[in-house]
Formats: C-alpha cells, sequence, structure tokens
C-alpha cells in the first residue's frame, strides 16, 4: 500500500499528538515528510519524533521556510498554527497540488478568502478539510441549516487567565464571573483570533459567521473551555454540550479527520 504523505504547520503541542499517533501506528495510511514552524528547532523536534519512532528511514525533514516545506509536495498539509498562517498558506498549498487539514478555521470568517479558497481547492481539485477541533455536530448543524429558516448560538466559557492576551482582560475577572463579549462570530474571532476558531467552525456549518450568535463569559478560576451551540429550526433542535480541559481535543480530531479520509466507512 503507498502511504499518503503529510506535512505539518505549526509545531506545538497539538502537532506533538499527531506525532504521536503516527508512532501508535493510528494513522498507517500516512507518512510524515516535512515540519515547519516559526522556531526550527519545534520543526526538529516533531520530525526526530516520528523518525525516531515510525519511520526509521529518517524520511521527515524539518523545512526552514515555507516554500521547502511545499516543495515536499505532501498530499496533506496539516495546519495547526494560527489564523495568519493559514491565510498565508492556504492558497500556495492548494495551488501546488495540497489537500490541508486545519485547525485555524478563524481565517474563514472572511468570506471574500473563504470564496477564494473554495474556487482555488476546486480549481486544482484539492479539498480542505475543517476539522471539529473542541466542539462537535457539525452534521446535525449542516443538516438543520439545509432545511431553512435556522439560528444558532455559541456560547463558551472560559477561565480568565486564557484571556489575559486580549482587550477584554481587567484584574477583576479574577474574583467576577463576567460576560466580556456579545456579537456574532465574524466580531468574535477578530477580537480573539486564536480562541474563539471552533465558533467560525460551528457559524460556516449552519449559517455563516455574521448570523452566528457568539458570547464569552469568563468564571474566575475556570479551568479549559465549555463551549454550547444551538441550532434551531421549525422542526429541530439540537443542543450540542462539550467541555474540554484541555487542548489536546484539538489534536485528536486532527487524527480522527486523517482516518475519516482513508476510511472505507466514512462518519
Amino acid at each position: 500500500m503507498e502511504r499518503k504523505t503529510l506535512a505539518i504547520v505549526g509545531c506545538g503541542r497539538l502537532a506533538s499528538i499527531i506525532a504521536d499517533a503516527l508512532n501508535a501506528n493510528l494513522l498507517p495510511e500516512y507518512q510524515l515528510v516535512a515540519t515547519y514552524s516559526r522556531s526550527i528547532e519545534k520543526a526538529r523536534n516533531i520530525a526526530d519524533k516520528v523518525n525516531n519512532g515510525s519511520q526509521k528511514e529518517n524520511s521527515c525533514k524539518a523545512c526552514s521556510s515555507l516554500e521547502e516545506l511545499l516543495a515536499s509536495k505532501a498530499n496533506y498539509i496539516i495546519e495547526a498554527a494560527s489564523p495568519d498562517s493559514m491565510r498565508t498558506l492556504t492558497l500556495p498549498a492548494l495551488k501546488n497540488g495540497s489537500s490541508i487539514v486545519t485547525l485555524s478555521i478563524g481565517a474563514f470568517a472572511d468570506e471574500a478568502f473563504y470564496e477564494e479558497v473554495k474556487q482555488t481547492a476546486l480549481k486544482n481539485n484539492v479539498r480542505v478539510h475543517l476539522v471539529s477541533g473542541a466542539i462537535g455536530g457539525f452534521d446535525v448543524m449542516r443538516t438543520a441549516a439545509l432545511m431553512g429558516n435556522c439560528t444558532a448560538t455559541f456560547d463558551t466559557e472560559k477561565g480568565p487567565n486564557s484571556l489575559k492576551r486580549y482587550s477584554v482582560y481587567d484584574e477583576s475577572l479574577q474574583t467576577e464571573k463576567r460576560k466580556v463579549f456579545e456579537g456574532n462570530a465574524k466580531e468574535a474571532i477578530t477580537l480573539f483570533p486564536n480562541s474563539v476558531n471552533v465558533s467560525v467552525a460551528a457559524s460556516l456549518a449552519s449559517v455563516g459567521p455574521e448570523k452566528m450568535k457568539v458570547s464569552v463569559t469568563s468564571t474566575p478560576g475556570y479551568i479549559g473551555d465549555n463551549h454550547r451551540i444551538e441550532v434551531k429550526n421549525e422542526q429541530v433542535h439540537a443542543v450540542i454540550d462539550v467541555y474540554s480541559s484541555t487542548a489536546q481535543i484539538a489534536g485528536w480530531s486532527v487524527v480522527n479527520t486523517l482516518r475519516n479520509i482513508v476510511s472505507p466507512i466514512v462518519f
């Protein structure tokens, strides 16, 4: 069996989960051939992990530039970096013949970019796979939206420490529970570019970024993220609750997507 080739952009904790899955033979249909990160050391760490594990032939290369990674012509490029990286990577990768598996779905809140990516993928006979990350239920969201007259909300609860890098933060959040944002998914990803990608993912599966109502609540001492998605039409009311204490579920959702791509039975 000829294995499909993978490359990874963004070599942090989530990339490490994917490397561990490769080493555990959970992705036997794939071979990791290239890694890239802003830190070459991080890229080498992931490459070394698989070269010393499942790929004894030392076939994975740590790349010092995005152009070097694209030259590998991997069948699938996994993006686990940031929405900005996703914007830089996507069009060149698709034109180069690589499909993309992405966690930084927030980049697609820009409708013009989303449409350009879609047309580029069609033209080059490749795909962009939006992984579920820390949520789920894309199937029921898409189905309810297809039925018409659909509304959707996305409410998330976080600890104040996870909000320190954003303008909504102040020290009172350490002792006071407060809703720090209400708006739509497009506004949310602008304010929290690395924290609410899942709200954009849910919006793309349902009513769109400008129609998905989003709220963010800060709770003192809270660990992890608690997401609640509600989708309603005249016949269906679906509620999807997902709590995760760490971000590991996002990395494993990439593994699940890769397994689904090659599976003879698709969920």
